[in-house]
């Protein structure tokens, strides 16, 4: 061996000296220091110190450099681990964050109004009115868009086109009684209280009445909660319900008020209205005696009533005509006539109500806004009209856009996201009840979820769109088409929640009936059961995988597998069985061995 080179340690020998070994280095006083502060015997190690500069950090890097700063400790918590499903709940806002939604709604809740028209007298002329209009209109789109940018708040896509609030004051000013036409399922969302404050500045004889409508959805129960909570607020309320009293009346063929073309006509701004000459007996005066305790006190010759008890019965035709002629007794607008102003959202049977009052179709039917374009007096009897105002979309707090679309204030069919409306029926329709209206199954949550939670909107618009047949080019269910149909499901009631009023629980306002388990079909084709399998595996389907393996035998000269023996039994092409041809070669050689001998 060579002569070992000892210049191959020198890097090594040079690290470990620069370490460790000047320990004779000379050291300069502390006025001439021309040290590292690494090197300063001050009580810190600098040089074990993280000096990097930290300008941006996520989330949960700024929380864990918190809790370090206060000197947090942490320690694991084993056997509690909850899965989450990252598809559920999506659109929707936790309950800490309606919290905070609804008190800022709450806070600004006095902002929230319709625009007023300006005070005019004989004196002002038209130009001066339409630009008084104008200026008030535009301050107050100015204030709700300020409303909704600095505290953040999401409010309906309300009416914007001055044009139609134009049409709202000049009903209101007719009116002797506004009503305002509501859901039964959600009544203060379609509810203003904003316009019931002005029209009582309009007038202090006029009267407001809210008509629940589709009140054939809601229970004896469900209406005598809403009628005792309208009674707290001293605010009259009538349940009624337009496609039952049609029904009704056509099953009975009632002819006590027939259609008077001469008695209808479509006003404008400029026309006077005629004096109507002395009342006409009509065929309800009974109906108007039994109902004439609906109301237990009315505003008579403007005494403000102390306390108002409204009734939680569901009117008929008839009863709702003589509620109509006998709740104003004050002071009319024309002189002879009660004039009842009907004011709802789209949607909400405002023109359905009005054709079954009239018992015949008078006004087109739609749930699109702007389809009245300027408001018409339609005359049910001599003594009493109707004034009905085109349908606007007032300003209401929302929490989602997703409650827009369920509620119909959306229209269904040009909604860009499917994903949160499906997310929030699944969240407010069981299980069961989806289940038992649609004939489908829905998957089970996977092992470590709660068992209790909704389904997500994947699994049940993959469920129904598969039920349906409704399927994409690649093979996979349309969910998009499939929420269409379930969200109009929901707008039209097939898949019914009603909402309680604020003093009931809404557990106990409205509970959906016990649906029993439904059996998953054994006949399912592979597509379809992969579709209703769970997102993760369960550990019971993992065990009957693997047991259930079928052995592929042992490969042996002169001797058949068991696997061989079951393959052949469900050989789909039999004309190809090798074993067949060896059984006829063994014939054969027997029946020439036979006639050999």
């Amino acid at each position: 061996m060579g002569k070992k080179n000892k210049s191959s340690n020198n890097l090594g020998r040079s690290l470990i000296k620069d370490r460790f070994g000047a320990t004779n280095k000379t050291r300069r006083n502390k006025d001439q220091s021309l040290l590292h502060t690494a090197d300063v015997d001050d009580g810190y190690d600098w040089g074990r110190l993280n000096l990097q500069s930290v300008t941006e950090e996520s989330s949960f890097q700024e929380f864990l450099s918190t809790a370090e700063l206060v000197g947090t400790e942490f320690q694991a918590e084993k056997l509690n681990v909850t899965f989450v499903n990252p598809k559920s709940g999506i659109g929707l806002l936790s309950e800490g964050d309606k919290d905070k939604v609804k008190d800022a709604q709450d806070k600004n809740k006095q902002l929230l109004g319709i625009p007023r028209r300006p005070k005019w007298d004989v004196n002002t002329t038209a130009e001066q009115l339409q630009a008084a209009e104008r200026d008030s209109f535009i301050e107050w789109r100015r204030r709700l868009a300020t409303l909704q940018e600095v505290e953040g708040v999401l409010l309906t896509p309300y009416e914007k086109n001055l044009e139609f609030w134009r049409q709202l004051w000049r009903v209101v000013e007719k009116s002797d009684v506004v009503v305002q036409i509501v859901d039964s399922r959600n009544p203060l969302l379609f509810r203003c209280e904003d316009l019931e404050t002005y029209v009582k500045e309009v007038s202090p004889h006029k009267l407001n009445l809210i008509l629940i409508n589709k009140a054939d959805f809601l229970t004896q129960a469900q209406r005598q909660a809403w009628a005792e909570y309208f009674s707290s607020l001293n605010i009259r309320a009538a349940f009624f319900s337009a496609t039952l009293a049609a029904e009704t009346e056509e099953s009975e063929g009632d002819e006590c008020v027939s259609p008077n073309e001469e008695l209808t006509e479509e006003v404008s701004e400029s026309e006077e209205e005629e004096d109507i000459a002395e009342k006409s007996p009509s065929c309800d005066n009974d109906a108007a005696k039994s109902n004439s305790e609906l109301f237990t006190d009315s505003d008579t010759a403007g005494v403000t009533v102390v306390k108002l008890m409204n009734s939680d019965k569901l009117l008929t035709r008839e009863e709702l005509v003589a509620v109509f002629k006998s709740l104003h007794t004050g002071p009319k607008v024309t002189d002879g006539v009660t004039t009842i102003g009907l004011v709802g959202y789209p949607n909400v049977g405002k023109s359905s109500t009005i054709n079954t009052l009239l018992t015949y179709k008078k006004v087109s039917v739609s749930s699109t806004p702007g389809k009245t374009k300027h408001f018409q007096t339609l005359f049910l009897e001599r003594d009493l009209m109707l004034c009905d105002c085109p349908g606007l979309v007032m300003p209401s707090f929302m929490f989602t856009k997703a409650e827009m679309v369920v509620n119909g204030i959306l229209p269904i069919d040009q909604m860009r996201d499917h994903v949160p409306p499906a997310t929030l029926v699944c969240s407010l329709i069981p299980r069961s009840e989806l289940e038992f209206t649609y004939g489908i199954m829905l998957p089970m949550p996977s092992e470590g979820e709660d068992p209790t939670r909704p389904p997500t909107a994947e699994e049940l618009l993959n469920a129904y769109g598969y039920n349906r047949g409704f399927m994409t080019q690649n093979g996979q269910p349309d969910n998009p088409r499939s929420s269409r149909y379930i969200l109009k499901d929901f707008v039209k009631g097939k898949l019914l929640y009603c909402h309680a009023p604020p003093t009931h629980d809404q557990s106990q306002y409205h509970m959906f009936p016990g649906r029993t388990k439904q059996s998953r079909p054994s006949n399912l084709p592979p597509l379809g059961v992969r579709l209703l399998k769970a997102n993760k595996i369960s550990t019971e389907d993992l065990d009957r995988q693997f047991f259930q393996k079928v052995s592929v035998g042992v490969h042996k000269k002169g001797t058949q597998s068991s696997s061989d023996a079951s393959d052949a039994s469900t050989n789909a092409k039999p004309w190809k069985d090798h074993r067949n041809k060896r059984n006829k070669h063994e014939k054969l050689r027997r029946v020439y061995a036979h006639l050999d001998q």
